[in-house]
Parts: structure tokens; C-alpha cells; sequence
């Protein structure tokens, strides 16, 4: 099983190397571990988040792509959707199948068919529309639903903190 995720994987790595997507980039935290990639997220144009280069790294289990990654920010981010540990929380990086608590959908769960490439223009996706309806972050959620002006205070500040990491 791991030595077909470990082709899965070096596949996506060979077709981003060639074919690079506006937004990010991503490659190997380590040459010897194809498990572990790490990822550098430029904001996204017109959003809070424009100009910041957020990093991750994204873990996948060894029976990719059968099971999601994990996609966990090393530089500081403030979002709905993003725990304030890091982790970052979107639909599509749930377990397979139907959600035990009922908010999802299986179809907006993970699905085998997931890229390393459609994986991170989600997060991009998430950072332009945050879903504040189910947070990881509910002070971040509070925060982008009923004091706006805080929470793009917090937000310019992560964006300023990850410009000066360059």
C-alpha cells in the first residue's frame, strides 16, 4: 500500500515541478520522505490574506490516497478555519464517507480523486471565503462575523509577520 502512495506521490511532485500552479509551491520537506511536503501558500489577490506567504506542511498517511493528508500552518495564520494550532479544516481533508455528526455531505468529504494540487486551491479558496458556519477557530469566526475591523487587525498582523520570515 505505501509503496503505491509513495508513486502516487512522486508523480504529483514530478507534474508540479513541471508544471508549477500560480498561488503556491510545494515540495519535499526532506528528499528521503516523500510523506512529508512542505507548502508556502501566497495570499490570494483582493483577499486579507494578499501579500502573506503562509507555510505548511502536509502529511499524508501511507495509504494515500485512500485516506486525506493533513495540512497543518507552521507561520502564523488567523482564520474560522484554521485551528489556532495550525490545523487547517476544510471539508475536503474529512475522512471519506458520510459525517458522523451530519454537517457534510459525503460528496464534500475526501474522495480518492484529490491532488496534492487540488488540496492547496482549496486552502486558497478558504482563505478568500472563510466558512464561519462550522470554525475550528470560533474566536476567529466571532471575530470575522461580528467585529470585522479586530479581525482584519489580526489578520494584517499574520500577513506582516510571514513578509518578514522571507
Amino acid at each position: 500500500m505505501a509503496s503505491q502512495a509513495s508513486l502516487l506521490l512522486q508523480k504529483q511532485l514530478k507534474d508540479l515541478c513541471k508544471n508549477p500552479v500560480d498561488g503556491f509551491s510545494a515540495g519535499l520537506v526532506d528528499e528521503n520522505n516523500i510523506f512529508e511536503w512542505s507548502v508556502t501558500i501566497i495570499g490570494p489577490p483582493d483577499t486579507l490574506y494578499e501579500g502573506g506567504f503562509f507555510n505548511a506542511i502536509m502529511s499524508f498517511p501511507p495509504n494515500y490516497p485512500n485516506s486525506p493528508p493533513t495540512v497543518k500552518f507552521t507561520t502564523e495564520i488567523w482564520h474560522p478555519n484554521v485551528y489556532p494550532d495550525g490545523r487547517v479544516c476544510i471539508s475536503i481533508l474529512h475522512p471519506p464517507g458520510d459525517d458522523p455528526n451530519g454537517y457534510e455531505l459525503a460528496s464534500e468529504r475526501w474522495m480518492p480523486v484529490h491532488t496534492v494540487e487540488s488540496i492547496v486551491l482549496s486552502i486558497i479558496s478558504m482563505l478568500s471565503s472563510p466558512n464561519d458556519e462550522s470554525p475550528a477557530n470560533v474566536e476567529a469566526a466571532k471575530e470575522w462575523r461580528e467585529m470585522k475591523d479586530e479581525f482584519k487587525r489580526k489578520v494584517s498582523r499574520c500577513v506582516r509577520r510571514s513578509q518578514e520570515m522571507l
